[in-house]
């Protein structure tokens, strides 16, 4: 038996990280297990951070105190804002990292920890004492005991790799899978399911001819995940990507390999994920399209090595192969290692409460793809919210959550244990309806002090954020006031293809114009820059410009989201035995004794409560 612990974390990858640092960082004396130290925070798939709401969850994690994005900033060797041209609810930041040193600097930051201890091993069994959770057994048969215990375990539950008809045992190639802990689990009552993924095939990038590619540049203007980095700071070379497009030859070795394809043979039952399908799925539900997008990605900094995005596949390995040399540039093309598919346990998240603790026993939280998600980052926002959680629970403090309006982390998870999913669940900007509120400037506004009231963001971080407001403030100010010269701005705006002052106007009304940006009048007033930080300018001038141009809209989304959260006030949790309401329509009485909601609001969420039946809660409550 070893010494005893507050939190358990099970896992390494990228929710047990953030899970593991949350919670030591709170003060719980905190162990991190995992089946190998030197796969900590591993890019098991592409070597990337962010993109569409994933980088406005980095950057959440980030305000909330975590460390994704500051490691993302670390690793980053190409930048990309995502929908820039449209409007600013949409934007989001992506990263290109280097995977080897993604891997290490999350291993520096959680040793620097001190609450923080490690072992290397796998959990197969958990021990319980009546409805609570009192520790894990570990495959060489150690007995931990701990106040709570967070599961992290990615891909590894029964994983089941497929490379055409070959099959291995593994939870990444070449790793091992974790046995017997879903049957123990099964045992006390948890139900569980099996989803599949995938990941493309490996280049040697020697054996490409990138001339026959379209080179994708980064950003010149690179903006951090972390609140805590300045705009355009880099830690490493910048490095390009490149697009390239299969063919109708392409398709045709595909298509005849179909019946070796895992999926395609009955071998696979389980459900992939729907926006991130294999290049077989791709083929065989977009029959009619002649070429698909593919994208050359550079796995680091100096390496040869090369992800083929685009290119999920489980076909064998030489009709992979084969497939491949019919792409432009790929005419001599050398592999690392082939693309598979793998097929893991999760278990269907409507058995969580919104802490992510479970239903069923006290003091378990289970996060990342464990509850049926896809995406490092959507694993990182479970596993905080999971760490911090767990700290308060076993210190007897109030919970912590966030709402659909606070946060995409919130939509996330209450999207899970609400609605549950039978398919891998990956966040996207339109399933939140308040996108204009969360957006990937405001973070740090939105959550930072929220979670410094806990004690997990620093009080530096407040700091930065209230000096960010204030810039913030004097610039709208200033705005507000200054007018325009027609004489000095009148040839800028003919070059912007804006018309020309007539007569002097208020720099606001100027500003309003949606083909205007600050920065491209900046140069006339020397006071905007003396409002700004250097280092700081571009962040304070966006957030400025985007508050004074969605002013209106974004005043109707807080409006709306306040009538909204008046349902979340109203609490139902065991309050109700819906079987009794026969005004409630059946599926809805099963639907709400199984998920048992906290609140009307959650409840309006269910799927399959409709309208009516809501009323029905809210007279009976009336009652």
């Amino acid at each position: 038996m070893l010494e005893n612990y507050d939190v358990i974390v099970v896992g390494a990858g990228h929710a047990g990280c953030e899970a593991a640092a949350a919670a030591a960082n709170l003060g719980s004396k905190t162990l991190l297990i995992t089946i190998d130290m030197n796969k900590i925070a591993q890019m098991s798939c592409n070597p990337a951070m962010g993109g569409i709401a994933k980088g406005q969850i980095v950057r959440e994690i980030d305000a909330l105190g975590g460390y994704s994005g500051i490691v993302t900033d670390k690793s980053m060797i190409q930048f990309r804002m995502l929908n820039s041209s449209k409007g600013p609810a949409m934007w989001s930041p992506r990263a290109q990292c280097d995977r080897i040193v993604f891997s290490t600097t999350w291993r520096n930051i959680l040793e620097s920890l001190p609450n923080l201890d490690f072992l290397q091993d796998s959990v197969v069994d958990i021990i319980t004492e009546a409805d609570k959770i009192a520790g894990v057994i570990t495959n060489t048969g150690i007995k931990i005991r701990s106040k709570a215990v967070i599961l992290t375990t990615g891909t590894f539950l029964n994983g089941l790799i497929h490379i055409g008809y070959i099959q291995m045992h593994g939870g990444r190639i070449s790793e091992p899978n974790i046995t017997k802990l879903t049957e123990n689990l099964q045992k006390i009552g948890f139900v569980s399911g099996r989803m599949k993924t995938g990941t493309p095939v490996r280049i040697d990038g020697r054996s490409l001819d990138f001339s026959k590619f379209q080179e994708q540049n980064g950003d010149k203007e690179i903006i951090p995940f972390s609140y805590s980095h300045n705009y355009g700071q880099t830690f490493l070379k910048q490095r390009s990507c490149f697009i390239t497009y299969t063919n109708s030859k392409v398709h045709e070795i595909i298509r005849k390999g179909l019946k070796k394809s895992p999926l395609y043979n009955g071998t696979i039952s389980s459900i992939g994920p729907r926006y991130c399908p294999s290049i077989e799925t791709k083929i065989v539900t977009f029959s009619e399209r002649e070429r698909h997008q593919l994208f050359i990605e550079p796995e680091g900094e100096t390496t040869i090595e090369y992800y083929l995005n685009g290119f999920s596949s489980s076909l064998p390995w030489e009709i992979q192969i084969e497939a491949l040399k019919k792409i432009e540039g790929f005419e001599n093309v050398k592999i690392f290692r082939p693309g598979y598919a793998i097929e893991y346990d999760y278990f269907p998240p409507t058995q969580l409460l919104n802490t992510l603790e479970t239903k069923i026993l006290k003091n378990l939280y289970f996060a990342g793809q464990i509850n049926g998600t896809t995406g490092y980052e959507e694993a990182g926002g479970q596993g905080i919210i999971a760490g911090i959680n767990a700290h308060l629970k076993i210190n007897k403090k109030e919970e912590f959550t966030l709402r659909r309006d606070e946060a995409y982390i919130g939509v996330l998870i209450d999207d899970l244990v609400t609605k549950g999913t039978d398919e891998p669940y990956r966040m996207f900007t339109s399933r939140a309806e308040f996108r204009l509120l969360l957006r990937q400037d405001n973070c740090d506004i939105r959550l930072t002090e929220k979670s410094n009231k806990i004690g997990l963001a620093s009080d530096e971080r407040v700091e930065i954020l209230s000096n960010k407001i204030n810039e913030i403030d004097n610039l709208i100010k200033y705005i507000t006031k200054a007018s325009c010269n027609p004489k000095i701005l009148n040839p800028k705006l003919k070059k912007l293809n804006s018309s020309e002052l007539t007569q002097s106007i208020k720099l606001l009304l100027l500003i309003n114009r949606p083909e205007i940006k600050i920065k491209d009048i900046i140069d006339f007033y020397p006071e905007i820059k003396q409002l700004t930080k250097l280092e700081k300018g571009s962040e304070i001038v966006e957030s400025a410009e985007i508050l004074i141009k969605y002013k209106t809209y974004i005043e109707k989304e807080k409006l709306l989201s306040e009538r909204i959260n008046k349902l979340e006030n109203i609490k139902i949790e065991n309050k109700i035995n819906y079987s009794e309401i026969k005004s409630l329509s059946i599926e809805a009485r099963e639907k709400l004794s199984k998920i048992n909601p906290k609140t009307i609001g959650q409840a309006s969420r269910i799927s399959g409560v409709s309208p009516a039946d809501i009323n029905v809660l809210i007279i009976y409550l009336n009652k």
